[in-house]
């Protein structure tokens, strides 16, 4: 059985090596150094990548690593809700969300058009400078072709979007596909329905996307899932994944319980009782922030990649 050892500090310790401390360190550290070699596991063994993450990781400044790592070709997969979509699109259109506090008046914010999601605000124009982007990305679209799926209509705007920093600008030009299931549930969805009263022939339909995902995945090859939150994002991946033979890898991400018996706080061990995971399935459950443990483990990650000649 592995022994405790207590953590020292060392001059220009590497994020690498403090979360390499973490194995012996206990509690939810033990976890998070696990959830490092489950992620290293996964690109070692060329495993199909699911990232799920829901709109609040986007809202904050992760945004950007999502997209980065887009870029190095990390995941395969993409799952998201419908309010990351908006919120992307709005970064990308120039669109700054601002640092408040917990605890701000929230009446004060809504007399100044101020939005709040925990400690960050999203004002009032953005949301109308992202309903006009919208009515032209869809114009466009729609003039090609007027049923479509939700990855397709995210892919072709993602080929539309200009700001390299944009999830769906990387995912588009890396060929990841970007499923949301909930697309109707935000400022995105109901774009959609104010577009749909004037075209009553385009439909966005979410069913095609259950098609393709299910027959993108085998029973043969390995599967890996990074998820971050739960709600539909989570659940979506995981039961198309159910229908191949479960995933030979997990990661989850959260800062729910499983005493809730919700699917955000749902572990990597109940999801073996569905078939979501095999039995035999590397996982770790990680619970805690993720703007501070998500970071952590994947800087280790891509370090360890780099050393190991597994990024392009």
């Amino acid at each position: 059985m592995k022994k405790v050892k207590d953590f020292f500090w060392k001059h220009g310790m590497s994020i690498e090596d403090l979360t390499d401390s973490f194995g012996s360190l206990g509690f939810q550290a033990v976890e998070l150094n696990e959830a490092i070699k489950v992620i290293l596991k996964m690109k070692q063994s060329k495993s199909k990548i699911f990232l799920t993450f829901t709109s609040n990781m986007v809202t904050s400044g992760l945004r950007g690593f999502f997209s980065q790592l887009c870029k190095l070709k990390i995941p395969n997969i993409l799952v998201t809700t419908s309010g990351a979509i908006e919120e992307d699109l709005m970064k990308s259109g120039g669109e700054e969300f601002e640092v408040s506090n917990f605890y701000a008046d929230d009446t004060q914010l809504h007399e100044r058009g101020e939005n709040r999601v925990g400690n960050l605000v999203i004002r009032n124009e953005s949301y109308m400078k992202f309903e006009d982007q919208m009515n032209k990305y869809l114009s466009e679209i729609y003039n090609k072709k007027k049923r479509i799926s939700v990855s397709e209509l995210l892919y072709q705007i993602g080929l539309k979007v200009k700001d390299k920093n944009s999830i769906l600008y990387q995912a588009a030009k890396n060929n990841i596909p970007i499923y949301c299931p909930g697309i109707a549930d935000s400022s995105f969805g109901f774009q959609l329905f104010m577009f749909q009263q004037k075209h009553s022939d385009f439909i966005v339909d979410p069913i095609l996307d259950m098609d393709r995902i299910v027959k993108d995945l085998s029973f043969d090859e390995k599967k890996g899932l990074i998820s971050l939150g739960g709600s539909t994002s989570k659940h979506y991946a995981v039961f198309a994944a159910l229908l191949s033979g479960g995933f030979d890898y997990a990661v989850y991400m959260t800062t729910s319980h499983a005493s809730s018996g919700s699917m955000s706080g749902a572990t990597t061990q109940e999801a073996k009782s569905w078939g979501k995971l095999k039995d035999d399935a590397e996982a770790s459950t990680v619970n805690g922030d993720v703007s501070i443990t998500f970071p952590l483990v994947m800087t280790s990650v891509l370090e360890k990649m780099k050393k190991q000649g597994l990024l392009e």
